[in-house]
């Protein structure tokens, strides 16, 4: 006799009838749970029988090879992967996606992202946005959450008139539709033309009280970028392109919201700082969840100093920028 028939042999007498399709109870418990995907509890219920005799008939499948567990090893390499990160860069949390196509990282790693920041919500939050493609693809693909969580989405830095990958307000104002929060743009230009003109209106009112929300932020969402001529900083035209030059051989590597650092990550001063409106580097690793999402080739140099300068609490990235950061 086969263990199929002794389990139908010793099943509970209020077992509904068996359906055609199905040669034993087992099988039938089997197929509700791990192809319709049925709870134990809700099993119990279909079947007319209680929960302990869905467990022996779930464990009876996997003994008798009616259901096989198959481990997916590149699942568990990326785990491993992200634990390591979470290891040399003292993250508390990192996610790894698979290497797919190179061209579609961005936006591959921004969706990554905007999924973790979702799990990571709580009533009550007031969310820092920054800008950038991983940014943008976080904020256009974000899922939804419902309207009474009473949730903030503050812009990190200044508004421009750049590409929509340098549009802080654009990102800003995305997100905030997806999460259905309030949304509170940051109403000054990214770069100011002089530092009078800087402090001069760090002292409005309003803006005063947008910084104080800023820095009022739980969570920040942000990238990491390079500074070179494909880069999103210099396409959106915010230096002139000798004026940058001249910042790269000075020791400029990575910026980060809008202002640089050096190849060990610490900030890097440049004569934009007093122009710049926005979140600065120390306030925003005053952050406490701070999630970085970026990847690439162009951008591991910024990427490995933005790191090893502390900035993220989470990291976001694909595969091979994980293995090249573990180098």
């Amino acid at each position: 006799m086969n263990a199929n028939a002794d389990i139908e042999m010793v099943r509970p007498s209020g077992l509904s009838a068996l359906p055609p399709e199905f040669d034993s109870a087992v099988a039938w418990a089997a197929w509700l749970y791990y192809v319709d995907q049925l709870n134990q509890s809700d099993v119990a219920k279909v079947m007319n029988v209680s929960r302990a005799s869905v467990v022996h008939y779930l464990q009876e499948a996997r003994e008798s090879g009616l259901v096989a567990v198959q481990v997916d090893h590149d699942a568990f390499a990326r785990t491993l992967t992200s634990r390591r990160l979470m290891e040399k860069y003292g993250l508390r949390g990192a996610a790894v996606i698979p290497d797919l196509d190179p061209n579609d990282a961005d936006r591959r790693i921004g969706e990554a992202a905007g999924r973790l920041l979702a799990s990571m919500v709580d009533p009550g939050d007031t969310i820092g946005v920054a800008w950038g493609k991983t940014v943008l693809a976080a904020a256009r693909s974000i899922p939804r959450l419902r309207h009474d969580r009473n949730l903030t989405v503050v812009q990190l830095s200044g508004s421009s008139i750049g590409t929509s990958d340098f549009s802080p307000e654009f990102c800003t104002s995305l997100m905030a539709n997806r999460l259905g929060a309030r949304c509170i743009n940051l109403l000054a230009p990214a770069i100011v033309s002089t530092d009078e003109l800087h402090d001069e209106l760090m002292q409005e009112p309003m803006l005063v009280n947008q910084f104080r929300m800023i820095r009022a932020a739980g969570k920040v969402i942000f990238g990491i970028g390079d500074v070179g001529p494909e880069s999103t900083y210099a396409r959106a035209g915010i230096s002139d392109a000798a004026a940058l030059a001249g910042m790269i051989e000075k020791g400029a590597l990575g910026v980060i919201i809008g202002r640089f650092i050096d190849a060990q990550g610490a900030p890097f001063a440049t004569p934009l700082d007093g122009r710049t409106v926005g979140i600065t580097l120390d306030e925003l690793k005053a952050v406490p969840v701070r999630i970085c999402a970026a990847g690439g080739a162009r951008k591991m140099a910024a990427i490995r100093a933005g790191l090893g300068g502390g900035y993220a609490t989470h990291f976001v990235t694909d595969m091979a920028t994980a293995n090249s950061l573990l180098e």
